[in-house]
């Protein structure tokens, strides 16, 4: 069974960092893309940043950029979300997920994920 578990949300301070990990489990650690989301309060649910295990691409959403990393475990199992000079707009539920069909390529669509995980909150306050 495909499966993702998200942790690491919490509440920090702005200008603070803040670790997410996503362990996956049920398939392929080697074929796979993932994707990182967040959803505000409101809000529609916006893609922050993904990776393809194929190349070990990223890519992120001009938001994040500069601020974002995503990495992987070297076991394969955990893909991080490194969030660094966290503001107060980047409080959400963070969920990670994955198109197990898609290795070469990340996308930052919701659509192009069939498997989410549950999410984590973060709350950056002022």
């Amino acid at each position: 069974q495909v499966q993702l578990v998200e942790s690491g949300g919490g509440l920090v301070q702005a200008g603070e960092s803040v670790r997410l990990s996503c362990v996956a489990s049920g398939f392929s650690l080697d074929y796979y893309a993932i994707g990182w989301f967040r959803q505000a309060p409101g809000k529609e649910r916006e893609g922050v940043g993904c990776f393809s295990s194929g190349d070990g691409t990223t890519a992120y959403a001009d938001s994040v950029k500069g601020r974002f990393t995503i990495s992987r475990s070297d076991d394969k199992k955990t893909v991080y979300l490194q969030m660094n000079r966290l503001e107060p707009e980047d409080t959400a539920v963070y969920f990670c997920a994955t198109n197990i069909n898609r290795a070469m390529w990340c996308g930052l669509q919701p659509y192009e994920y069939p498997v989410w995980g549950a999410g984590t909150q973060v709350t950056v306050s002022s």
